[in-house]
């Protein structure tokens, strides 16, 4: 009895060459139709190997499953709970939502890898391309609004505290600003949503060099990534320089006094509320820096370097970085949030996770808040 395997010999070669030996490229299945959206620079590269496809589909399934439970948890924690339902995280849900909807256009990509190409055709291509566009911006301004409430929270704690209301207003105004980047180029308006790499995946164009595209991505790299990056690094050296200065005036004022430390009253090892989120607030924004460049310098390389840098191979895995964020995110937040931890052990028993109420110091600033 035969197994099938498409990995073996004689089909494996049958699979990637035609009649004459030639080996097939990227796209040679094709009908214009779908040629058509497709940028030439893939298609001069031959047909990867199945086995790549497959790899793909499995990481992007581990991606899934842990993006979906992870960022489920949160927002189901997070909108439920009333300790849990402050200003500030409000912010914490709109990231969530972001990477939650990042991941659930995964199937889209799962149905062309197992497929091995371009199956979902350019209408699958413009919903994976808009959902990345949505959730990827909005990740991005969304951190840069965390960055912004840490900072009002720990350098000015009894006038920077943000209300409910005006958390609202900065959600929806990071809505407004993220919108149109997904509108005009699924309309075509300004830029195009195009496969990408193994054409199992889409984005914006990036290959296209016209001079209006070539405007497009200077656009979009500005408001999508410079903008919120400045705010970010802005914010967190501020709050940098906050601490290290409230820190100095601290042991300052313990050497005039003659004692040890003003914290007699707390553990050496404790912290305050606002520093112990501020550090997962750090760590997130860090992992968003470090997931996006990698896309950020594609898709320059793309518009004003050197093309032939990018192979497919090398187009995915700037991609893979981006989805991977998505999935660490609220592992941050479920590692490093106390009250968080506290509802998931009464609602979810039979994780055993062994958190005392209270444990955690609470500081005046977020006391009142409930931040922490």
């Amino acid at each position: 009895m035969s197994v099938f395997n498409w990995t073996r010999d004689p089909y494996y070669d049958a699979r990637i060459k035609d009649a004459s030996g030639i080996p097939h490229t990227l796209g040679w299945n094709l009908g214009p139709e779908d040629l058509s959206h497709i940028p030439d620079h893939w298609l001069i590269y031959p047909e990867p190997d199945k086995s790549l496809h497959m790899l793909l589909g499995m990481i992007y399934v581990f991606f899934f499953v842990a993006s979906m439970i992870g960022n489920g948890l949160v927002l189901w924690i997070f909108t439920t709970a009333k300790s849990l339902r402050t200003a500030s995280n409000m912010f914490v849900v709109n990231l969530a939502f972001c990477d939650f909807m990042m991941m659930l256009k995964a199937p889209i990509f799962l149905y062309n890898s197992f497929h091995f190409g371009f199956a979902t055709g350019h209408t699958g291509c413009q919903v994976f391309a808009g959902m990345g566009t949505l959730s990827g911006i909005g990740a991005g301004m969304t951190n840069a609004a965390i960055a912004y409430d840490r900072y009002s929270t720990i350098t000015k704690p009894f006038d920077g505290k943000i209300t409910r209301t005006k958390a609202m207003l900065i959600v929806l105004l990071i809505w407004f600003y993220t919108v149109p980047w997904v509108v005009m180029p699924i309309l075509e308006i300004w830029g195009r949503y195009v496969p990408e790499g193994f054409l199992t995946a889409c984005s914006f164009d990036y290959l296209t060099r016209t001079f209006d595209n070539r405007l497009f991505i200077g656009a979009i790299f500005t408001f999508s990534y410079v903008i919120p990056m400045l705010m970010i690094i802005y914010f967190y050296s501020q709050i940098v320089s906050k601490v290290f200065s409230h820190e100095k005036a601290l042991r300052e004022q313990a050497k005039k006094m003659n004692v040890e430390s003003l914290r007699a009253n707390q553990q050496h090892n404790s912290e305050s509320a606002e520093l112990r989120i501020a550090k997962a607030a750090i760590t997130v924004c860090f992992l968003f820096v470090v997931s996006w460049t990698p896309y950020a310098v594609l898709a320059l390389i793309g518009a004003f370097g050197d093309q032939s840098l990018l192979t497919p191979a090398v187009s995915m895995i700037p991609a893979l970085n981006c989805k991977l964020v998505a999935c660490i995110d609220p592992y941050i937040y479920a590692i490093s949030h106390p009250k968080f931890r506290i509802e998931l052990q009464k609602r979810l028993p039979w994780l055993a996770i062994h958190e005392k109420d209270g444990a955690e110091t609470q500081s005046v600033a977020t006391e009142q808040q409930a931040a922490a």
